[in-house]
């Protein structure tokens, strides 16, 4: 995690518009809104034939559930909104994470501190492929045109991990939610839940239009090589 800051030379430090010139920040909303409606657009397109390879690839496996996910998600300024993405899990899988937690100790103790499970028993076998492609990720692309979601943002944390995220919330809900972020190319869920949130932090304070760049790229490059992926 250290090691991928130091490559993006980000030091932790308020966003302060007094310094920074709101003509400026204006034009970098602008230009970061316009761009995430025109690839979302394609991102969209993409989606229809993809819908339906995993429609039919569910099917195939005798899971008639639908392949759409939605969920409540915190949003810019704290406002909730839906976030789509296709089921990995099983359709009751709130209640198996659960029962689990209740029964695993271990397993509650893992969860406590990454917010995540490593071998999940939760996730489907197609599930499984379209997390470690990142495809399950490809309905944000309606999020993003709708503009809940950017391309570049915090990571979308569920409304109860509102608490946990302690003095970090208010930073954070500055942005839009993003599909990827700086989050994504420093480990992905490699990362505990802590680690995520400060390097959240160093996005809010740090956002730029060449820092959405340059997590763009490097997300390109962590997708291909699924580093951190699960």
């Amino acid at each position: 995690m250290n090691e991928e800051l130091n490559v993006l030379n980000l030091e932790a430090r308020p966003l302060n518009l007094t310094k920074i010139s709101k003509l400026k920040h204006l034009s970098y909303l602008i230009i970061k809104r316009t761009f995430d409606i025109i690839c979302s657009l394609f991102g969209l397109i993409i989606l229809i034939p993809l819908t339906l390879i995993v429609k039919i690839t569910y099917l195939l496996n005798k899971d008639f559930n639908k392949i759409f996910y939605s969920q409540a998600r915190i949003g810019k300024n704290g406002k909730e909104f839906k976030m789509y993405k296709f089921r990995t899990m099983v359709p009751n899988a709130d209640k198996v994470l659960e029962e689990l937690l209740e029964k695993d100790e271990k397993a509650k103790e893992e969860y406590s501190i990454n917010k995540k499970l490593k071998n999940d028993p939760r996730i489907t076998k197609i599930g499984k492929i379209l997390r470690k492609t990142s495809l399950d990720e490809f309905p944000q692309f309606l999020n993003t045109f709708l503009g809940s979601m950017s391309f570049v943002g915090p990571r979308p944390y569920l409304p109860r991990e509102k608490n946990e995220m302690g003095y970090y919330y208010n930073r954070i809900i500055e942005c839009k939610p993003g599909l990827t972020g700086l989050w994504q190319i420093s480990g992905r869920n490699n990362l505990t839940f802590i680690e995520r949130l400060k390097i959240e932090q160093q996005y809010s304070s740090n956002r730029s239009l060449k820092l959405d760049i340059k997590c763009l790229l490097k997300t390109i490059n962590t997708v291909l090589s699924k580093k951190g992926a699960e």
